[in-house]
């Protein structure tokens, strides 16, 4: 159970918030825990709507974010995340099983994906104090200036709902999956 209410319904949120969960139904066919329980904040909710919307129309490919967000994920021990992005790597990004795991090492079987994926988890798990031979790395292997900033904006994204769903203990309504073996 969730530390703060989660509001079973998208009239149950606060008005400002319903229109914006109306949204996420029509676009995903559902309404998942994490934004019905963001929604107690409109604000939050709808910065993080914006921030999520406007990368989706970034330069990086949908399974290159999926990849981030479940090493970022992983790293930071965020069940909900680990359930929502192995279930949308698989389903949207149409990652397989050895990818996923993969991601969640920190590491992908794609050359250049593994570049973006390796500086994501080397962003979380140093806060941010990467080494220059970090960003040379993932320049690189391709990436460009705009898809630097998009992978450390990613980072952050991924960053706030991990610790959103941590602090909140978001109920998974996602398939659970294992943690990895230490």
């Amino acid at each position: 159970m969730s530390r703060i209410p989660t509001p079973a319904t998208t009239k149950e949120a606060p008005e400002t918030a319903q229109g914006l969960l109306d949204a996420v139904q029509k676009q995903l066919g559902t309404v998942p825990n994490l934004f019905r329980i963001v929604s107690n904040s409109p604000a939050a909710l709808e910065g993080y709507l914006g921030l999520n919307g406007a990368l989706g129309k970034g330069k990086l490919d949908p399974a290159t974010r999926e990849r981030i967000a479940l090493a970022v994920a992983e790293v930071n021990g965020c069940g909900y995340c680990l359930a929502a992005h192995t279930y949308l790597g698989k389903n949207l990004a149409h990652l397989n099983d050895i990818e996923i795991t993969a991601n969640r090492k920190g590491r992908s079987t794609d050359a250049k994906a593994d570049a973006a994926v390796r500086f994501a988890a080397e962003i979380v798990d140093k806060r941010g104090r990467v080494a220059l031979s970090a960003v040379d790395a993932v320049k690189s292997a391709g990436y460009s200036d705009a898809e630097i900033v998009e992978i450390i904006a990613h980072v952050a994204l991924n960053t706030l709902t991990n610790y959103v769903n941590e602090v909140l203990g978001t109920e998974i309504d996602f398939p659970q999956v294992n943690a990895l073996a230490a």
